[in-house]
């Protein structure tokens, strides 16, 4: 008996130690993915961005009419996640969805379905979009210098730019606003030569983006994506030669192969449209080029006022045999961009601000994405005007009333790069000799919008 008692004495003990180390082992094991979950939400960062809309939006045609929605209301929604694991990776990753209210779709042509330049930022449905989503390293030595690199590529941050991030209450994205705001699909590379210079923010970045892949995606298609054209590129140098808190200049220079248009808009010469003539279908009609220099000033001491200057340079270069903006040869054109904001004496954050641009007759920025109601104010061939106060109610709820007007002395202002939508024409003319026209009738001598937005961020 005494040794049946001792065995069972010995399995119990042997069974109980077992069962000790299964559950030690399985604590060890809860215990380590808790911190690995730990660790990871400690470096994840989720955010939420919301603004209603109430827009007043008016357009004055060539042929006198007047176009106008009193009152356009829209939600913008944006979904953010952010993880910066260590000081190397950063991972980034926004999801848009804009719509009109009581609207679950705008209708478009079908030639520029297969665009997304601007897709998850105007209001053309009610679909949920990416908006961003990209990898960024960060290299600090180049070939063992001390020259810190960087190294991005995704669906990148290039809306709400610099100096149009200031109207909108956003951080900048790096490319500058006044020639570019549209999404592409891209990457850059970026080296910062203050550390071996002493120049503040010296820095030169080079990017490639692609806006548009010349593919066959039909799974009916013999050859699935497959190319079948040419692909729309934009290629960037970014330089910024010296920026501070209070000083900011930088310079950028692009280039955007295989750009389009329709191939027939419906028009004849005297200003009529034929239906049977329509003909969406695009056709690659050159290439672009873009420039743009700018500096910024800010005074603390001055109720933290914030001064701007930018210029821009666009001109084509058709292919043989056919014609952008109207023209077989290069064509040029310039705008400049000029604004202040300044603290708002009501509010601790808030910003009120005046700025004015003006377009020659074949100026071209790629602006698709500006976030304005009647089209990009910096694409006007002619002069555009605003104002707007942005008062924060309390932390992360913000409201901002904003009046803009453009002044169209040109048409095409908003249109793409070929004859088809880009051609400008005098305003004044079309007037005098076709304002009894079709054509009159769907071209803008100005446009407005009243923007009043209530909006919530965390």
């Amino acid at each position: 008996m005494k040794q049946n008692t001792i065995k069972k004495m010995f399995l119990l003990l042997a069974t109980t130690s077992l069962l000790q180390a299964e559950i030690t082992a399985s604590l060890e094991e809860r215990v380590s993915k808790l911190e690995q979950n730990s660790a990871i939400w400690e470096h994840l960062k989720l955010g939420a961005d919301y603004r209603f809309s109430y827009d007043n939006i008016r357009y004055k045609m060539a042929n006198g009419d007047t176009k106008k929605n009193d009152s356009l209301l829209t939600n913008r929604l944006w979904l953010i996640m952010d993880y910066k694991p260590d000081t190397h990776v950063h991972f980034y990753t926004k999801l848009a969805f804009n719509k009109v209210f009581g609207q679950s779709n705008v209708s478009e042509s079908i030639a520029f379905d297969q665009f997304d330049w601007y897709g998850a930022t105007t209001n053309t449905d009610n679909q949920l979009r990416v908006k961003e989503a990209y990898i960024d390293y960060q290299g600090f030595n180049t070939f063992g210098s001390d020259i810190p690199w960087n190294f991005g590529v995704g669906r990148r941050p290039t809306s709400y730019n610099k100096l149009a991030s200031l109207r909108d209450d956003e951080a900048a994205s790096s490319p500058l606003g006044h020639i570019v705001a549209a999404e592409f699909d891209g990457g850059h590379l970026k080296f910062d030569f203050s550390h071996i210079t002493s120049i503040p923010g010296l820095a030169v970045k080079f990017a490639l983006g692609r806006g548009m892949s010349s593919i066959s995606s039909s799974k009916s298609s013999p050859t699935p994506l497959a190319k079948s054209g040419e692909n729309i590129n934009m290629y960037g140098f970014n330089f910024i030669p010296y920026s501070t808190k209070k000083l900011h200049l930088e310079l950028q220079i692009l280039k955007a192969t295989n750009l389009v248009d329709i191939t027939n808009a419906g028009f004849d010469n005297v200003g009529n449209y034929n239906p049977n003539n329509y003909d969406p279908t695009l056709q690659v009609v050159g290439d672009m080029n873009m420039a743009s220099a700018m500096a910024m000033y800010t005074m603390e001491s001055w109720n933290k006022t914030t001064l701007f200057a930018s210029y821009a340079y666009t001109q084509t270069d058709p292919n043989a045999n056919s014609t952008m903006l109207g023209s077989q040869d290069k064509k040029s054109g310039q705008g400049y961009w000029v604004g202040v904001q300044t603290a708002s004496p009501l509010s601790e954050n808030g910003k009120w601000g005046l700025e004015f641009n003006h377009g020659s007759k074949y100026f071209r920025p790629f602006t698709y994405g500006e976030d304005t109601a009647v089209g990009s104010k910096l694409a006007t061939r002619g002069n555009a005007y605003e104002a707007y106060f942005t008062e924060y109610i309390q932390k992360g709820l913000s409201v901002q009333l904003r009046y803009t007007y453009l002044d169209y002395k040109y048409s095409g202002s908003n249109g793409f790069f070929g004859s088809q939508t880009g051609t400008p024409m005098d305003i004044e003319t079309i007037k005098s000799q076709l304002g009894s026209s079709d054509l009159a009738a769907n071209v803008a001598e100005s446009a407005q919008d009243i923007r009043l937005y209530l909006r919530y961020r965390f």
